[in-house]
């Protein structure tokens, strides 16, 4: 007889259904291998899709997987993990804030709830990433025309870095809105090429100032087939980000909020929160809501 697992698609960083950034995720995912976990995020073609385990170590275990391959840890499907135990009754509030622990690939990470303030509001979600790590720093001219940019493109005096709170990302401060709405990748085997030589799994392209008057900074996360080519609201590349802000000292302040996937029509809102001085960052904090649009069961 064919296995049946529950399975809910919830969008991440929004209050709203069908916006911010959806993710897949399958519940009592125990006994399915790594194979079919990367098959089945191929089926579901999202951005990431989570598998909730059991774990040993920590409340929950949970894998994330792109269209592609794994990945140690990722924002948004973390979000959306929690807001799917939230709904199905697996993780009960325990006050106005409830922490819990969820081992992720490379062990385990801290996730805060806090309840909603009234019943038209929905918990926000907390994650603590990992400490950034400050990797790699390219050649403008080099990685520039990748996403059809040039020099002058870039925000004046900073550097191209990859950064990563868990997962590494490359990070691009752009100089203005109108240079990150005409970044594209015209060339993906050559992208491909320099990805594949390099320390890092995906690139950020962001500017200061948001979308809305609510936001500090607006971003664009590009992919590869068979990853989709734009993720509308990225978790992980925005720690990154805020680390990398914070660090060369563009943001005033260590909270604020991040807005991305609004060209996309998907508008979504990351709540960030910086721990540590600039020179000696201990943590990012990144933070949203999630909605479920989508529930049923799964078949293989």
């Amino acid at each position: 007889m064919p296995a049946s697992y529950p399975f809910l698609l919830v969008d991440a960083f929004t209050q709203t259904a069908l916006g911010g950034n959806p993710c897949a995720v399958v519940l009592d995912a125990d006994d399915l291998t790594p194979e079919v976990m990367q098959r089945l995020a191929r089926e579901f073609n999202q951005s990431e899709t989570a598998f909730v385990r059991r774990s040993a170590t920590a409340d929950f275990g949970v894998r994330y997987f792109t269209p592609a391959e794994e990945i140690p840890l990722a924002g948004h499907p973390t979000i959306a993990t929690v807001a799917a135990l939230l709904h199905t009754g697996r993780l009960p509030l325990t006050g106005a804030n409830t922490t819990l622990q969820l081992e992720l690939l490379e062990g385990p990470i801290r996730v805060d709830v806090a309840a909603p303030a009234s019943p038209n509001e929905w918990p926000q979600v907390l994650m603590t990433q990992r400490r950034p790590v400050f990797g790699t720093l390219h050649d403008p001219a080099v990685v520039l025309p990748l996403f059809g940019l040039t020099p002058d493109d870039l925000h004046p005096g900073s550097v191209i870095q990859t950064v990563s709170t868990g997962t590494p990302q490359l990070m691009l401060l752009l100089r203005d809105h109108e240079a990150l709405r005409r970044a594209h990748i015209p060339d993906t085997a050559a992208f491909a090429r320099y990805r594949a030589a390099s320390d890092f799994f995906s690139p950020h392209l962001f500017c200061l100032g948001g979308a809305t008057a609510a936001g500090q900074t607006f971003a664009r996360h590009f992919g590869t087939p068979p990853d989709i080519a734009e993720d509308p609201v990225t978790g992980s590349a925005t720690g990154g980000m805020a680390a990398y802000l914070w660090h060369y000292g563009y943001v005033p302040n260590p909270d604020f909020v991040a807005e991305q996937g609004h060209w996309m029509g998907r508008a979504g809102a990351v709540q960030v929160r910086i721990v540590g001085p600039r020179e000696a960052i201990e943590a990012v904090q990144i933070g949203g809501t999630g909605v479920v649009v989508v529930e049923g069961r799964l078949t293989v």
